[in-house]
C-alpha cells in the first residue's frame, strides 16, 4: 500500500464514533492526496510504502480544530465598551446608545479590503497557531450589500493567504443600520442582498441575530425563506439575551446550528434534537459579558443534541482567538466534560458547518487536517490555561505549522 505521509509512534484521538474520544494508544495514520487513508492501531495497519515517514515520538494526534462561529473580519476597537461594562452598563444599553455592533459597522465600512486583511490576519494567525484548520467567518459589520460583500471577499482572501479552510457566512441581519427601519432593512436583505450574495458565491450559509435588540422571529423566518430559496444553508444567533424561540424556528427550517442559546427552553431543545440542529456554545461571550444564565447543558445532553464550541471571535463581546482557552471556559463555566469540549471543537463543530462527513474525525476518507500535541493526556488540552502544546499543524496532508518550542 502506498501513501504520501505516514505518522507513526503516535497516540490518536480519532473521535470516530458519536460518543467518546476514540483513543488509540499505539496509533498510525496514513495520508494520500490530502485525505486520510488509514487511522488506527499499528498492529492493524497494512504494510505502507510511504514517501515520508514521521516518527511522532508518542505525541497525540487529533483532528485539526474547527472554529465554527467567528466574526473575524472587522475593523476598529471596542475596548472603551469593555470599560463601560466594567462601570455597570449592559450590552443592550450600549447597543441602544449607538455602540455595540453599529460602532464596528462604522469602522468596517471605512476600511478597504487591504486594511481589513491587515487587521484580520493576526487574529487568524493566532488561531492557526493553536491547531485550527477550518474556520467559519461571518459578515455582519457592513449592513449594506457593498460592505457585506467586501467582508465576505476578505474572508475568501484570507483562505488564499493562509493554509486554512474558510467557511463564509452572510450575516446581513446582524443589526439594524443607523437611519433604517428594521422591517424595511430585512426586506432589502431578502430581496436584494441574499440573491446577490448567492449569485456571486460569496457565502455558504445565512445567519440572523434573533433578539429584541435585533430582529424578530417573523423577520428571521423571512430571511430563512429567502436563504432556502437561493440554496443557502441556515444558522441563527438565538436565545442569547432572551427567549425569542429562534432556535425552534431555525430547527423547523433545518438549520445547521443555533448559537449562544443561554435562554433556550424545552420546546427549542426538542425541535433541535428532531432536526439534528447543532447547539453552538460560546463561553467566551458568556464570560466576557459576565452572563449568569448557563446554557441548558444537561438538557441538551439528555436530548442528544450535538454540542459544538467556538470562540465567537468578535470585537465587542468575545475578543477571543484561543480555542484552547474556550475549551477551558466551557469546562469551568458550563461544566462540560473533557470529551465534550474536544468533540465540540472537532466532530461537532464540523457538523455545525455541514462538514461532518469529511472533517472533525480521524477516519479513512476524511480530510487530512491534523493537530499534533505535546501533552500527557487529552485532558491537558482543556485543563491548562495560557498553555499552547501544539507541536505541528497539518492541513490537507501538509505540515504547515511547527512549534519552535517542541520542534
Amino acid at each position: 500500500m502506498h501513501c504520501d505521509t505516514l505518522w507513526h509512534n503516535a497516540r490518536l484521538i480519532t473521535l470516530a464514533e458519536d460518543n467518546g474520544l476514540g483513543i488509540v494508544q499505539d496509533g498510525m495514520l496514513a495520508c494520500r492526496d490530502g485525505r486520510i487513508v488509514f487511522a488506527g492501531g499499528a498492529g492493524d495497519a497494512p504494510a505502507w510504502q510511504a514517501a515520508e515517514r514521521v516518527d511522532c515520538g508518542g505525541r497525540w494526534i487529533s483532528p485539526g480544530l474547527i472554529d465554527c462561529h467567528t466574526h473575524l473580519v472587522y475593523a476598529g476597537n471596542r475596548a472603551h465598551e469593555f470599560e463601560q461594562r466594567l462601570r455597570g452598563a449592559s450590552y443592550a444599553e450600549i447597543a441602544r446608545a449607538g455602540g455595540g455592533i453599529v460602532s464596528t459597522v462604522r469602522a468596517t465600512r471605512a476600511a478597504d479590503e487591504d486594511a481589513l486583511i491587515a487587521a484580520s490576519l493576526p487574529r487568524l494567525d493566532a488561531m492557526l497557531a493553536e491547531g485550527v484548520t477550518t474556520i467559519e467567518i461571518k459578515s455582519g459589520y457592513g449592513l449594506s450589500l457593498e460592505d457585506e460583500a467586501r467582508q465576505l471577499r476578505v474572508a475568501r482572501r484570507l483562505g488564499e493567504l493562509r493554509p486554512v479552510e474558510i467557511v463564509p457566512t452572510f450575516l446581513g441581519a446582524h443589526a439594524v443600520p443607523p437611519g433604517c427601519e428594521a422591517q424595511a432593512y430585512i426586506d432589502e436583505v431578502c430581496s436584494v442582498m441574499i440573491p446577490a450574495i448567492a449569485a456571486q458565491g460569496l457565502a455558504e450559509a445565512v445567519d440572523v441575530f434573533c433578539e429584541d435588540i435585533a430582529f424578530s422571529r417573523a423577520q428571521a423566518a423571512q430571511v430563512f425563506a429567502a436563504a432556502r430559496a437561493h440554496g443557502l444553508k441556515i444558522k441563527i444567533h438565538a436565545e442569547q439575551l432572551s427567549n425569542q424561540h429562534g432556535a425552534e424556528l431555525a430547527a423547523g427550517f433545518g438549520a445547521l446550528s443555533a448559537d449562544h442559546i443561554e435562554h433556550l427552553d424545552a420546546a427549542g431543545i426538542g425541535a433541535m434534537a428532531a432536526a439534528g440542529t447543532v447547539a453552538v456554545l460560546l463561553p467566551g461571550a458568556f464570560y466576557f459579558t459576565r452572563d449568569t444564565l448557563v446554557p441548558p447543558i444537561a438538557a441538551l445532553r439528555e436530548a442528544g443534541v450535538p454540542m459544538a464550541l467556538a470562540t465567537d471571535c468578535n470585537p465587542g463581546t468575545s475578543p477571543l482567538t484561543s480555542p484552547l482557552l474556550a475549551m477551558n471556559m466551557a469546562a469551568t463555566l458550563f461544566r462540560m466534560t473533557v470529551d465534550e469540549c474536544l468533540a465540540g471543537f472537532t466532530r461537532e463543530a464540523a457538523r455545525a458547518l455541514g462538514r461532518g462527513d469529511r472533517q472533525g474525525r480521524l477516519l479513512a476518507g476524511y480530510d487530512c487536517n491534523l493537530a499534533l500535541w505535546d501533552i500527557e493526556s487529552p485532558a491537558d488540552l482543556v485543563y491548562r490555561m495560557g498553555f499552547n502544546p501544539l507541536h505541528a499543524r497539518v492541513w490537507r496532508g501538509r505540515t504547515t505549522t511547527t512549534s519552535r518550542r517542541s520542534a
